[in-house]
């Protein structure tokens, strides 16, 4: 009997943990998830960087952590310390998977400083930074797809940078992303780089689209407002998968392709369920289609690992559906594009937060190490 992870893998999505701890790398379980869990990259934030960090039961910093303090470093200096040596330890770690899926997976994200999510030269120089100090071909720079960020997605994959486009809400967005990848690497192809070195993803967020459209269906309250819950984040999901067929159909991105160039594959994220009411895989369960990545909290990653039930292919089949649901939103006075903005603009802020909660915290650590 194949475990629902094999089989998730086997129908094409690419398991991935939305977690990074110090302690995950060198405990030896990251290499238990990737032989019994089917997990083949890593995607991390401030958050998840910030639990880690600030675990008073976790001494594995602690060393790192005197140096840095004894040295002089600043909070910055030693987050960016401490987070680039996880990743580069981590991504070694994911280095035989890497390499025995063509160099597809087996990757590791990192994410550029979120105060920078409308900086656009800033974001650029980040990357680049980030890239250069860890230096693994296996890595993925985040970058939150904001107005600014498109031109930085361009000017990163021109040079090289494999970038993970996170924080994606809308499919206007979505497609100006796509956009944005193909133009980069059309002047990547101009400037001589091997265009089949350079990878990405597209990050589109789901839980997070339910909670919020939710949340206004309820306030609508009628019969038919009330009925539409829990529909939008599949709904919204599965169109993002038939742009991502069409937009790399079409003659422009073929001819990249020909040239060596690699699908930008969509990533569903914010996978986890935040209303008790539903199912705890229906994130993953129910967005399976060849070449997507799921990162999954580690919760739901178990859930999956012991109740998913995967039937192959939901997305595909659902296009008419979900077309469906987005019309009878708007007929019901869902403004979903005002849906989608408030979304992006919660979420570059909820990583502001983040971000400088841990400056803070580390700040504090580095002061009692001194």
């Amino acid at each position: 009997m194949s475990t629902p992870t094999e089989n998730l893998a086997q129908a094409g999505v690419s398991i991935w943990l939305d977690d990074l701890s110090r302690t995950r790398i060198s405990s030896g379980n990251l290499q238990q998830l990737i032989e019994g869990r089917n997990v083949v990259g890593v995607t991390t934030n401030p958050t998840i960087f910030a639990t880690a960090l600030m675990d008073e039961n976790d001494t594995s910093y602690d060393e790192q952590t005197h140096e840095l303090a004894v040295a002089g470093a600043s909070a910055s200096e030693a987050i960016f310390a401490a987070t680039t040596q996880d990743v580069a330890n981590a991504l070694d770690v994911f280095r035989p998977v890497w390499e025995a899926t063509n160099h597809v997976d087996g990757r590791v994200s990192i994410e550029v400083s979120p105060d920078l999510a409308h900086d656009t030269e800033g974001t650029v120089a980040s990357a680049k930074e980030l890239w250069q100090k860890i230096d693994r071909p296996n890595l993925l720079v985040k970058i939150p797809a904001t107005e600014a960020g498109l031109p930085a997605i361009t000017e990163a994959i021109a040079t090289g940078i494999s970038v993970n486009v996170t924080l994606i809400f809308s499919l206007e967005r979505y497609n100006d992303v796509i956009d944005a990848y193909l133009t980069g690497l059309e002047r990547a192809h101009s400037a001589d780089f091997d265009l089949s070195s350079i990878h990405s993803v597209a990050s589109f967020f789901v839980s997070r689209v339910d909670t919020e459209t939710d949340r206004r269906l309820e306030e609508i309250g009628t019969e038919e407002a009330l009925a539409l819950k829990s529909k939008a984040g599949l709904a919204n999901a599965r169109l993002a998968y038939e742009l991502f067929e069409k937009k790399f159909a079409e003659k422009r991105a073929q001819d990249l392709i020909a040239l060596g160039a690699n699908l930008q594959r969509p990533l569903w994220a914010s996978t986890g369920v935040k209303d008790p009411s539903l199912p705890d895989t229906l994130y993953v369960t129910q967005l399976v289609a060849p070449g997507v990545v799921n990162t999954m909290p580690e919760k739901t990653l178990e859930a999956t690992f012991d109740h998913g039930e995967v039937t192959g292919d939901t997305i595909t089949s659902t296009y008419a559906e979900s077309h469906e649901v987005m019309a009878s939103l708007k007929a019901v006075g869902v403004d979903f594009d005002d849906v989608t903005r408030v979304l992006e603009e919660e979420g570059v802020a909820k990583f502001i937060d983040s971000w400088h909660g841990l400056l803070d915290s580390v700040a504090k650590v580095l002061e009692t190490a001194r």
